[in-house]
């Protein structure tokens, strides 16, 4: 096994960590009066995004049990952010969509999510910035056997929209 240099490549996963932690935290601070929790922030996200994801996908997506996932659309359902439709090929799949009240909601938290990045990132020139973004996806492109990065599927996204 080879010994790690001290060039702080032994502290990579706890930094990156500690970065998706307090960037959590701080978005939390300033999401708290919006009125939904994390996990509903992150399901909401997902919804938004994909809309008319299967609920079973959505489990898969935000690496919770589905019986976990029922509860939070749930939850969401009654406060009037989300709706469940039946899928036409199979009653069985339960389709999640976002209602206007979910997607004025995704506005302001792309809004609350870019003053953190900016806040984040201050200091970080634009150069360093891209390097980051490269460097983090060619770690998940490392580390993902086959799967599709974020990163990917947003440049996937942005393609088909343009």
């Amino acid at each position: 096994m080879p010994l790690m240099v001290s060039d702080g490549i032994d502290r990579l996963g706890f930094l990156i960590h500690d970065v998706q932690r307090l960037m959590r935290k701080r978005f939390e601070a300033r999401a708290s009066g919006l009125g939904l929790s994390s996990a509903q922030w992150r399901l909401l996200v997902r919804v938004a995004k994909e809309a008319g994801v299967a609920q079973a996908r959505l489990a898969e997506l935000l690496e919770i049990e589905p019986i976990s996932v029922s509860r939070l659309v749930d939850r969401m359902e009654e406060g009037g952010w989300i709706e469940r439709r039946q899928d036409a090929t199979d009653r069985r799949v339960r389709m999640i969509f976002p209602t206007e009240k979910a997607n004025a909601a995704y506005a302001d938290v792309k809004s609350l999510a870019g003053e953190v990045y900016e806040e984040s990132l201050t200091g970080v020139s634009a150069e360093e910035r891209r390097v980051l973004i490269r460097v983090l996806d060619t770690i998940v492109q490392n580390l993902t056997d086959g799967e599709t990065s974020s990163l990917e599927k947003i440049k996937n996204t942005e393609g088909a929209t343009a």
